[in-house]
């Protein structure tokens, strides 16, 4: 009777405490929930794929189209490959040149994943010198493979893009010719292909035995870079959505850090006044992809670390904090980025939902009025889409292109 008892009271103290426990953890419980109702599901973890490519690019007048088109397009091109299954992070380099006697023979732009001051390099860039036939392509390509950070992971999809119109100086006796360039870029694993502006028969055979020899592609387009930049209803609405995305940034850090956010402000705020609206749309489209992480970001973003849990508010030094943060409260600053955070998933979501609605409206478009396959951006794509292949990037739909 007595052990009867005593079980009784020990189920019954059990029961208590499980109670008592439930009780307990019940806010932590719904924090939890909260948590994840509003969790940021358009922003995945970070990618182990990883592409890297830099372009080479002839800017001498005669490429004033081809430039032109490849600014236009830089943001298709970022977008078509960050549509892999593997989301993956992209970085991108540029190398310009021209030949010597102009103001400058290379202008070398290392590989980073700020697409935004990469582009904003690239605005800068006018078409101006030349004119003797071949360019200083020898020295152009030893400088992309050479004084470009390249990872040195063999499972990095790494790739440079020459273009141009002229063939190499072969003449020069203190170049480094492009054969012995090209069998160190294969060491390293780096592809090079060439696109061919124009129709120069001089420049063609060149073209197609640098591609050979960097085990990459050759592609010609047309002086204008048979680019299309078709107009959709969507547009205006999207650059308005990203304007507003880009307003719920807050940046935190020392001098050195606020310095690199300067300039990536200074670069999204060149971007916005010079490209074309069809372009914005389509650099908003891609902010809002995985890959396009960190392009939104920068460097040191306050409402993301916090949010993520990277880091606590409380132990950032008051100094490095924004401005408008260092008069108010602990509780008001939380409260800030809370809404903010809120309100930049809001944005992402919409704006995800009408690139999608865009894409198709160009793609029915492009299939009512002709073929798109000779287009500058789509020759990269297929490139992209085909080599990337052999480093476990999978490319399930076209649809990305538009």
């Amino acid at each position: 009777m007595k052990t009867t008892q005593l079980t009784i009271k020990f189920l019954a103290l059990i029961l208590c405490l499980i109670t008592a426990i439930g009780i307990a953890l019940f806010p932590m419980m719904q924090q939890a929930e909260a948590d994840i109702t509003n969790r940021d599901l358009t922003f995945q973890p970070a990618s182990s794929h990883q592409i890297e490519i830099v372009f080479v690019l002839d800017t001498t007048s005669s490429m004033s189209g081809l430039i032109h088109a490849a600014k236009e397009k830089i943001w298709s091109i970022a977008s078509t490959m960050a549509s892999a299954q593997q989301n993956p992070d992209i970085k991108m380099g540029l190398v310009a040149f021209r030949d010597r006697g102009d103001d400058y023979v290379t202008k070398v732009f290392d590989l980073s994943d700020d697409l935004d001051t990469m582009y904003a390099n690239l605005m800068d860039l006018r078409a101006q010198g030349g004119g003797d036939g071949p360019e200083s392509v020898n020295q152009a390509l030893y400088d992309a493979i050479h004084k470009i950070s390249w990872s040195h992971d063999d499972n990095v999809y790494k790739a440079s893009f020459l273009v141009g119109d002229a063939p190499p100086h072969m003449d020069y006796p203190d170049d480094i010719k492009y054969p012995v360039t090209l069998a160190t870029a294969k060491n390293k694993g780096i592809i090079v292909n060439t696109i061919q502006s124009g129709q120069h028969q001089e420049t063609r055979s060149p073209w197609q035995e640098i591609a050979a020899l960097g085990l990459g592609e050759y592609f010609h387009v047309k002086s204008s870079g048979n680019t299309v930049a078709v107009a959709t209803p969507f547009d205006q609405k999207l650059v308005r959505l990203s304007e507003k995305l880009e307003s719920t940034r807050l940046y935190y850090g020392d001098e050195e850090t606020k310095v690199t956010q300067t300039r990536k402000l200074e670069a999204s705020k060149k971007i916005r006044e010079e490209l074309s609206i069809e372009a914005l749309a389509r650099r908003s489209s891609y902010n809002v992809t995985p890959s396009g992480k960190k392009n939104f970001l920068g460097e040191s973003e306050l409402v993301e670390a916090v949010s993520s849990g990277k880091i606590k508010l409380e132990d950032i030094d008051k100094d490095n904090l924004p401005k408008s943060f260092k008069a108010i409260k602990l509780n008001d600053q939380m409260a800030i980025i809370k809404e903010k955070n809120q309100q930049r998933i809001k944005l992402k979501n919409e704006i995800q939902k009408l690139s999608q609605i865009r894409n198709e409206f160009i793609k029915n478009k492009l299939a009512k009025d002709g073929d798109s396959t000779s287009y500058l951006d789509d020759k990269i794509y297929e490139a992209v889409k085909k080599q990337s292949a052999k480093t476990g990037l999978r490319y399930d739909s076209d649809s990305a292109k538009y």
